[in-house]
């Protein structure tokens, strides 16, 4: 693969806290215009690698370049190639919709015409004068997906974007993620809908407590399905773990 079609590139990328591995040796390339799933079960390592990527961890070995920039040699530039949505995080009760988007867009230097472009993809442009605190669970990821979306940024970094969306959020979700790739764009989602990992992604990676334990292209996957596919790497791995 040339590297100019290289997006981002995972070097020996690895991850310790004290004695304890929270993602091992990881070497991975995605091209530009490609969708990736992480999945796995809870702690398998999917957040661990996202904050890697994001620069929110820090690793403890190797090293990631998004479109050939690393984050500590050109902070701003590695930042500005990507929109992060976080797994968890609370905005502030107290402002609007407008309020706190507005905010984001001030940060990012986007108009209000792009604002209220993003809001009314993810369903929310009616909700522009009501206070976050009063949404729902699924409100709340899709105003978290707005900010991630504002800037149309090359690589779009998702942790478990699906989490408290009804289905019929889930068949937008799918949709905006098809339309963002159609427009040029890279992502990397984690998920525990593996559904909608078959649905849109390009490539797939399986972790477990911190090991890849698959990866490849969707097609690899194609017989069993991604579902079945878990539960026998996941019973295959706790079997070789018990056994050492």
């Amino acid at each position: 693969m040339e590297q100019d079609e290289i997006l981002v590139d995972i070097q020996n990328l690895s991850k310790s806290v004290q004695k304890q591995t929270l993602l091992s040796s990881l070497d991975y390339q995605l091209p530009k215009e490609e969708i990736l799933a992480l999945c796995g079960g809870n702690g398998a390592g999917k957040s661990t690698l996202i904050r890697l990527l994001t620069g929110i961890l820090k690793p403890t070995l190797g090293h990631v370049k998004i479109n050939q920039l690393e984050r500590h040699t050109d902070k701003n530039r590695y930042v500005e190639q990507f929109g992060y949505m976080p797994d968890h995080f609370h905005f502030q009760h107290s402002l609007t919709t407008k309020e706190t988007i507005s905010f984001y867009a001030r940060i990012k230097k986007v108009d209000k015409q792009r604002y209220e472009e993003v809001l009314s993809e993810v369903g929310l442009i009616d909700k522009l004068h009501v206070k976050v605190g009063t949404f729902s669970k699924g409100m709340n990821q899709r105003l978290l997906l707005a900010q991630a979306l504002l800037t149309k940024p090359n690589l779009l970094i998702l942790d478990e974007p699906t989490n408290g969306l009804d289905p019929y959020w889930l068949t937008k979700f799918t949709d905006l993620m098809l339309r963002a790739k159609a427009d040029g764009q890279t992502i990397i989602f984690s998920t525990h809908d593996l559904h909608v990992a078959e649905k849109i992604a390009d490539k797939v990676i399986f972790l477990q407590n911190g090991e890849v334990i698959s990866k490849g292209p969707i097609s690899k996957y194609n017989e069993l399905g991604l579902y079945e596919t878990f539960q026998r790497l996941y019973l295959e791995f706790m079997f070789k773990n018990e056994i050492r």
